[in-house]
């Protein structure tokens, strides 16, 4: 059994900061990419930032230059710290991580989300 739990979500005026955790829990042999996706009212998910083992990263166009991704394969966690923040970033935040456990195939797992309001 594998867990994903965010934490970190709230609400925040435009040009705040937010700092997301995402932490990962269970029968865990590898841990691989982590990453963060958002979801809007009325709009798909979204990627916004990965991290691969090592310390690599890509982000969205939208969020480049104000958040950055960090991970901590010491406890099995994954951050986001979200800076100059926009209205339009107002979005269910989803921790995402590509997770294997002993004797099975690498697979996706996802949290169940935490909300981000950027608003005045």
């Amino acid at each position: 059994q594998v867990q994903l739990v965010e934490s970190g979500g709230g609400l925040v005026q435009p040009g705040g900061s937010l700092r997301l955790s995402c932490v990962a829990s269970g029968s865990i042999s590898s841990l691989n990419a982590m990453g963060w996706y958002r979801q809007a009212p009325g709009k798909q998910r979204e990627f916004v930032a990965v991290i691969i083992r090592g310390g690599s990263s890509n982000y969205a166009d939208s969020v480049k230059g104000r958040f950055t991704i960090t991970r901590d394969d010491a406890v099995n966690m994954v951050y986001l710290q979200m800076n100059s923040l926009k209205p339009e970033d107002t979005a269910v935040y989803y921790c995402n991580a590509q997770i294997q456990i002993l004797g099975v195939p690498v697979r996706d797992y996802w949290g169940q989300g935490t909300q981000v309001a950027v608003s005045s």
